[in-house]
């Protein structure tokens, strides 16, 4: 990086540039959003949400010029400091609640705005993650510090904070905010994207890190970023100057349409990087060390203390390098006599004869012979890097024995993937070490006496292994394809060849295909019954209790058994029954059909499971309702109308939505309770109210992962064995085959109060790198040996 006059000067005009650009943008954010919510509501909706949606375009039309004034009069006040002030005027305590320095209390809808600025933060940082770890580098360069500030107005959480504060103060509700919330994700996440971009430009044509050291941060090659270059244009941001143009990098030409290079899934966003205040709402749930922050930290920290020692280490590692002739003949050699060493003939558990002082001194003496094959110190010090990575590995003594070979014979390959391709010490994401770190996962949860493993994934991890070493010269693109077909293996493996897990897998399936065909069934019927004058009390037991009866018996006969078809019958009788009577007959009629028909929904509440005195509570509402439409003054269904109704209930399968857009959580479910069984408990109860965090955190977890399940007075190992569609419903089987299932609200409840906590506190791969930097901490002259 070239030496500035006054590199403090340079970072405050970048900054500055930054927020002339947003206030620039503002204005055509803010019309992007009203033309956005417009169309939102123009979609097709029910009822409620479609008026919900056009009183948010008419809140939007008056309030819009509020809520832009207040986002630029921020900015305008960051235009001097780059700071902008945790506290704004609409986040203070009511007068009432000043009294205290110390103590003050924060009413729920402030709560609820911190909780709404935290989402908008992570959607900003799915879409802008590159750009931004880019620009802070650059900045933390110029100003030589470690991290940004906290109020620091190029943090995605700080743009966040204006804009939902200004929000609040123009008197726009939460309740517009979240009928609008997928319109404002999307336009300020694109927004921000495209200011970190055009800073980054203006950087780089003033020779600040043109090649960005990416190991303490890169989680993605940089050629995903070059690749989104086309913005370059429409922006408010000069080739030459400091100062934006009036167009501001906001305008709609400028990112419509942007794919924006390697997208970073969602999961894949941290608590760190969203700011205070989503650090503010977990810091006490019990987060896990192995998150991209922790890991990336302990990276960086390698990084730099070989870099201490090897200068040209960094500048290798900016690049994909090859091994000289020399090392990679040593490489090969070394890889074919280690399997011969440790395969002997026979089953494959027979590998387990290996001792590991065996195996470590057998790789020790391979690590001398292959740094006097290397020709150049960077190669050495990989070496070293590498050799230790492993000695931690193979010492851990969670893993299996007879599974722990297959670990040390992945070190030649994995050191031939670490001289050339370098990021391999820099990113987290690089797919040897998720290989790793994904089996390890699966293996280090057995019980710690047995150690024992199932043939099948032992078998599964030594054809792993195998793959690698038959393709030395493919480089990473080996261990991503052999990790995708790990992943497959994993769910196949859980679902029909673990005996510990395939019956409570099966009967997961089974709950999440009737909850699936309930939901379903009470969207269509709200549709169907939306404007049919039925009794309240008919409607609840409809939606809540008789679709439920509905999904049960299309699993048990079909959806065109003959007891699917009782139940439609007896949903259009009691529709009928329910609606007003005003003739003499009509109510003879109800009374003579009445008892058959209380038979019919007593039979299907009991095939569905219902308590008796639970279906004693519905029949008497039932006839409440019953008695009510006897005196009702409504008028009565059409018989064309009801005619009508009868056909669409016979063939209501036809009408019913996809089952992949369907979102199963616990405003809409119906009671899981009724699927417990002898091996299959389900989670009604127990944690705390999830923060988003926590629900993205519930959505990361991987199959075959360990965790500790403190529930019903049990603490005990667990392993995650299905999830669901969407990832709604998840499953956990212990070692004696006990299936606990989660709906996703209540597990991401159970890891905010610390009732799940991961097996690990971190990656396989983190750990060994730790112990790698506390040996080179104690001796660094190793690295040049």
């Amino acid at each position: 990086m070239p030496t500035f006059a006054n590199p403090t000067a340079l970072a405050q005009q970048a900054r500055r540039s930054y927020v002339e650009g947003l206030i620039a943008g503002i204005p055509v954010i803010v019309k992007a959003v009203d033309q956005g919510v417009r169309i939102l509501a123009s979609q097709v909706a029910d009822p409620m949400t479609s008026m919900r949606r056009r009183e948010v375009v008419l809140d939007l039309q008056k309030a819009s010029p509020f809520w832009q004034s207040a986002m630029l009069t921020q900015l305008r006040g960051a235009l001097g400091s780059g700071m902008v002030s945790a506290t704004g005027p609409a986040d203070l305590p009511s007068p009432a609640l000043r009294g205290s320095a110390k103590l003050s209390l924060v009413d729920d809808e402030t709560i609820e705005h911190e909780i709404l600025s935290s989402r908008l933060a992570l959607a900003m940082m799915d879409q802008a993650s590159w750009e931004f770890t880019d620009l802070r580098s650059r900045m933390n360069a110029l100003e030589r510090r470690d991290e940004l500030d906290p109020n620091d107005v190029l943090r995605p959480h700080v743009l966040a904070r204006i804009v939902t504060s200004a929000w609040r103060s123009a008197s726009l509700s939460l309740e517009a905010w979240r009928q609008a919330q997928s319109v404002l994700h999307d336009e300020f996440a694109h927004f921000a994207e495209e200011g970190y971009h055009e800073v980054n430009k203006w950087l780089v044509q003033r020779q600040v890190l043109p090649e960005v050291d990416l190991r303490p941060f890169i989680r993605r090659t940089r050629a995903g970023a070059q690749a989104s270059s086309g913005l370059t244009g429409s922006t408010g941001f000069s080739q030459h100057g400091s100062m934006p143009s009036s167009a501001g990098f906001g305008t709609a030409s400028a990112y419509a349409g942007h794919s924006g290079g390697a997208g970073m899934p969602a999961q894949r966003v941290r608590h760190h990087e969203v700011g205070e205040e989503t650090r503010l709402m977990t810091r006490n749930a019990g987060l896990p060390r192995a998150g991209t922050d922790h890991a990336e930290a302990v990276l960086g920290r390698l990084n730099r203390l070989v870099g201490r020692q090897l200068p040209d280490f960094a500048v290798t590692s900016q690049q994909p390098a090859i091994a000289s002739p020399r090392l990679s003949a040593a490489i090969s050699d070394a890889q074919q006599g280690i399997a011969r060493r440790m395969t002997s003939p026979g089953s494959v558990r027979d590998v387990g004869v290996v001792s590991a002082p065996a195996m470590l001194e057998e790789l020790h003496q391979r690590n001398l012979a292959l740094k006097q094959a290397a020709t150049s110190p960077v190669e050495r010090a990989t070496i070293e890097i590498v050799a230790l990575l492993f000695q931690s590995i193979l010492t851990e003594e969670r893993i299996p024995p007879a599974v722990r070979v297959w670990f040390a014979r992945l070190q030649m390959p994995v050191l031939r993937v670490a001289i050339s391709e370098p990021d391999f010490f820099a990113t987290v994401e690089h797919p040897a070490r998720r290989l790793i770190d994904r089996m390890g996962s699966c293996v280090m949860g057995f019980d710690s006496t047995s150690r024992a493993v199932g043939d099948i994934l032992e078998k599964e991890i030594k054809r792993v292994v195998q793959v690698v070493e038959a393709y030395p010269d493919t480089g990473r693109r080996v261990f991503q394809t052999v990790l995708v077909e790990f992943e497959k293996f994993l769910e196949h493996y859980f679902k029909n060849e673990n005996e510990a897990s395939k019956k409570g897998v099966s009967l997961a399936q089974q709950v999440e295909q009737r909850e699936t065909l309930s939901v379903q069934y009470t969207i269509e019927l709200r549709k169907m019954l939306n404007e049919v004058p039925v009794q309240e009390g008919v409607r609840d037991f409809l939606f809540q209790v008789w679709a439920d009866v509905l999904a049960m018996a299309a699993l048990k006969s079909g959806h065109q058994g003959e007891a699917i078809k009782t139940m439609k019958r007896a949903a259009a009788d009691l529709i009928w029954s329910a609606s007003a009577k005003v003739s003499r007959d009509e109510r003879a009629d109800v009374i003579r059909r009445l008892p058959p028909l209380l038979k019919i929904l007593r039979e299907g509440m009991e095939n569905a499971g219902v308590a008796a005195e639970k279906q004693e509570e519905h029949i008497q509402r039932l006839n409440n309702s019953l008695a009510a439409a006897f005196t009702a003054k409504t008028a009565a269904i059409p018989s064309e109308r009801l005619e009508e109704l009868m056909a669409r209930l016979e063939t209501l399968e036809e009408l019913l939505p996809d089952a992949d857009e369907i979102e199963i959580d616990e405003a809409m479910v119906h009671d899981l309770s009724g699927h417990e069984s002898s091996e299959l408990e389900v989670v009604g109860e127990g944690g705390s109210m999830p923060t988003p965090a926590m629900l993205a955190w519930a959505r990361e977890l991987q199959v075959g992962s360990w965790y500790m399940l403190d529930y019903r007075s049990r603490n005990e190992a667990v392993q995650l064995a299905w999830q669901g569609m969407r990832r709604q419903l998840t499953l956990f089987v212990s070692p004696q085959g006990r299936g606990t299932l989660f709906q996703q609200h209540r597990l991401a409840s159970f890891l905010q109060a610390g009732l799940l906590v991961p097996a690990q506190d971190e990656s396989l791969t983190v750990r060994a790198t730790r112990s790698a930097i506390a040996k080179l901490d104690g001796d660094p002259g190793r690295l040049l040996n």
